[in-house]
């Protein structure tokens, strides 16, 4: 028996002592391969599962790596089966390879069997043609990301090494004329995806994943396609490759409601992507109207499901995701590996923040008492009504007064799901408030007043979750979410994760009514952030000063 911070169990659930004193060290250790499942005060329970083992293993991770981080941590001796069961399932990964036989795209093995096993399923039979000798089948090339995903599915994951067309060259650099240059951990991340070709970099919000974006872009020296969540991202990305790249306005063009422009450099919106007309999905030609070297996947955990579908057709394409979390509420993770591709880079959010590329946050959760007449009527709402009821207390809104008013001057969000709520919070607290129904002109408006310090104080729905770029914001109140979202939560704490000009730590609140499912969706939606080492102080809204 050692003294370590880890009780590793035979069901693959990994105990985590938070108090413990190399407690850090053993979540840094575990992060590549190990999934937080729930983080209550002083025991964090991790799984982990062979998608987690598989994204380990094509970051560059290897078996030894994992079970020494096991049996380095772990308090009591690592069952020997699981140590067995590790090695096995991260061997699984590279036993099929898609290449290429000419001009002939193959799936090869390592091991016949293997091969033999996986072309008796119904579902992978039709995507292959003949089989050219006891290790090697053809594949439709049409059917390459298909059959990526149809052999993960059965638990033999492909590597695919039969490369990528260089698509049409268009020559793009990094302009470092004022000094500037990729961080170290940038180019890390850079040299990580081109290395493997194609594949998700997993940085925390605020640490410049546009700006890996660009590097990729400057390493293909090619056509992109760039896919972001809104209107507003695109024209922020547009400013930041025009500002830190080679490239000029004429060549950046913007594919969104609003605008249809193709150009070398082509951003477009999942939203207009997305659009069907009569059943169909009128503007996925853009895929077809030009020769991309490069596809840019931003906020890749919120894919919307058609998008997938059009990316099992671009698999002859370089593909980058970027995103704070690989984590989706759909489950679609899977997806996520075989069809843009396996995690290739991932930096802890603590480790960037102790380099100083990203502010220090205290975290503090809120919990305020329904008043005993919405306490009656939560108990006899219907379960689907009770969270709005919950989450939209008039309880709520002093609290938020109060924590405006304990961070007067300096640069705050407050954040909620349900308009009503942020109207009237508006009101009271006098403040300019963005929705969906905001312009996208009057958003950019508010946002520009805001950065220059005009405006101390927004009021935002969701709209403002993603790729919404306000360095200066120091302080997040959040009142409502999207139920128990992971993955908003951490896109919403990265609003002020930015670095401060004076250093000074950022403050994110979150406000919770107790015994409540607002409580409930609370704590799920903390798990991802306290995987990266935040812990959320809980305070009683009575206790505020």
């Amino acid at each position: 028996m050692t003294d370590g911070a880890l009780i590793v169990q035979s069901d693959k659930t990994l105990l985590l002592e938070v108090d413990h004193p190399r407690s850090a060290e053993a979540r840094r250790a575990i992060a590549p391969f190990a999934e937080l499942e729930r983080a209550p005060e002083h025991i964090h329970t991790y799984r982990i599962t062979p998608l987690g083992l598989w994204n380990a293993r094509a970051a560059g991770h290897d078996a030894e790596q994992v079970i020494d981080a096991l049996v380095t941590h772990s308090r009591y001796p690592v069952p020997h089966a699981l140590l067995i069961d590790v090695a096995d399932t991260m061997a699984r990964y590279g036993r099929l390879t898609l290449t290429k036989d000419g001009d002939l795209l193959v799936l090869r093995t390592t091991d016949r069997a293997v091969l033999t096993e996986v072309l008796r399923h119904k579902r992978i039979k039709p995507l292959v043609g003949e089989r050219l000798d006891e290790d090697t089948v053809v594949v439709h090339p049409s059917e390459r990301g298909h059959l990526k995903q149809e052999l993960l599915k059965v638990g033999w994951p492909a590597e695919d090494e039969a490369g990528y067309v260089d698509g049409e060259a268009h020559t793009i650099t990094l302009d470092q004329s004022d000094g500037w240059s990729l961080r170290p951990y940038q180019e890390q991340a850079v040299d990580g995806f081109w290395d493997g070709g194609s594949g998700v970099v997993v940085l925390p919000c605020g640490a410049g994943k546009t700006l890996v974006g660009a590097g990729a872009m400057a390493k293909a020296s090619a056509t992109t396609l760039i896919l972001v969540t809104n209107t507003v991202s695109a024209r922020q990305w547009k400013d930041e490759l025009i500002r830190r790249t080679s490239l000029t306005e004429d060549e950046i063009g913007e594919y969104s409601g609003a605008r249809k422009e193709i150009r070398p450099v082509t951003i477009a919106t999942y939203q207009v992507l997305t659009t069907r007309r009569k059943g169909v999905y009128t503007h996925l030609d853009l895929l077809d109207a030009r020769d991309w070297g490069l596809v840019v996947y931003d906020e890749v955990h919120l894919l919307p499901a058609p998008i997938f579908r059009m990316t099992a057709d671009l698999q002859a394409r370089r593909r980058l995701g970027l995103t704070a979390t690989l984590v989706r509420e759909d489950g679609l993770e899977s997806d996520v590996f075989s069809l843009i591709g396996p995690k290739r880079f991932d930096a802890p959010w603590k480790d960037i923040e102790a380099q100083g590329y990203i502010a220090p946050a205290d975290c503090v959760e809120v919990r305020v008492t329904l008043p005993d007449g919405q306490r009656m009527a939560y108990a006899v709402a219907e379960p689907e009504d009770r969270y709005r009821l919950a989450s939209c207390s008039d309880s709520k809104l002093p609290v938020v007064e109060k924590l405006v008013a304990r961070h007067h001057g300096e640069p705050t969000l407050v954040i909620g799901q349900y308009l009503d709520q942020l109207d009237e919070l508006a009101t009271r607290l006098q403040a300019d408030v963005i929705t969906g129904e905001t312009s996208v002109t009057e958003r950019q408006r508010l946002y520009d007043a805001f950065r220059t310090g005009e405006i101390s104080l927004l009021v935002v729905s969701k709209v403002a979750n993603f790729s919404i770029d306000l360095p200066e914001a120091s302080v997040a109140i959040q009142v409502s979410g999207t139920f128990g979202s992971r993955q908003e939560e951490a896109q919403r704490l990265g609003r002020v994760l930015r670095p401060k000009g004076d250093g000074r730590t950022a403050h994110f609140y979150t406000v919770v009514a107790r015994d409540t499912v607002d409580a409930d969706f609370a704590a799920h939606r903390q798990r991802f952030l306290a995987e990266q080492g935040y812990a959320y102080r809980i305070v009683d809204a009575d206790d505020l000063d």
